[in-house]
Parts: C-alpha cells; structure tokens; sequence
C-alpha cells in the first residue's frame, strides 16, 4: 500500500507544519441520510463502495468513510447514515461532481442505486484548520 492513505485513517488534530507526510490537509464532504427501507442496509453500503472507489480508483477523492449511527444516538436533523469523502483540494472534489453531474454512463450506473435508497438528505463541506495558508492574527 506504498503511497497510498488507507480507506480509514485517522489522524489526531495538529499544526500543519507538524501534519505527518501522509497526512495533506484536506477537504471533507459529509452527507447524512436516512434509508427509504431499513432493511436494505447491506445493499446501501455496498452502492457506496461501488460508487466511491470508482472516484477514488480515478484520484478524484483520495478517500471515504461509512458510518452508522449506534443505538440511535446523534442528532434528530442528522440521518442515521454519514458518508464522509476525503479530497486533498476542492478543485479535485469538483471533479468528481462534474462526473457525477453527467448523470451518464457508468458513473450514473453506481450512483443509481446510492440515491434511490436514500431520503432525507443532509451535506456539509469542511476543510482541515487551522490550514496553512492561515494568517496569524
């Protein structure tokens, strides 16, 4: 797995100059969602692999993660499913958006089955901090 960040990794919080080599700074899309039918849980999370390694096997994200809420803890306006992707810059996010957005091809053919389980749809966009080209001040 030479050069390559794992599909889970975590990496504690720290100053930028201290991030390790394989720890860039990074851009985090979460999405929250709730199932159509909760039975069909397995099949969600493998749609989500099939459709996020297909990003990632053409560098347009440089990872993933899927979590589950436990024991129905978290908040009420959050899904009980978060998806979070991982993206070095937003330019290269975009890039899968922009494939994404074609709604064509293979790329619709994985993403069909994501987001016809799903409802209740929540995003957000966050970036490591502080990140370095933040001023002191």
């Amino acid at each position: 797995m030479s050069g390559q960040i794992p599909h889970r990794v975590w990496i504690p919080a720290c100053e930028p100059a201290q991030r390790p080599w394989y720890a860039p700074t990074m851009n985090y899309y979460h999405m929250w969602v709730n199932l159509r039918d909760s039975r069909q849980d397995l099949q969600f999370a493998e749609a989500v692999r099939a459709y996020l390694d297909h990003f990632k096997s053409q560098n347009k994200i440089v990872g993933w993660s899927l979590t589950r809420r436990k024991f129905g803890f978290g908040p009420p306006g959050l899904g009980e499913f978060h998806i979070v992707v991982w993206a070095e810059t937003l330019a290269q996010l975009d890039e899968a958006f922009s494939e994404a957005a074609t709604r064509t091809g293979q790329v619709e053919n994985l993403h069909r089955p994501v987001y016809s389980m799903v409802t209740d749809f929540v995003s957000a966009l966050e970036r490591d901090f502080p990140d370095p080209q933040r001023a002191g001040g």
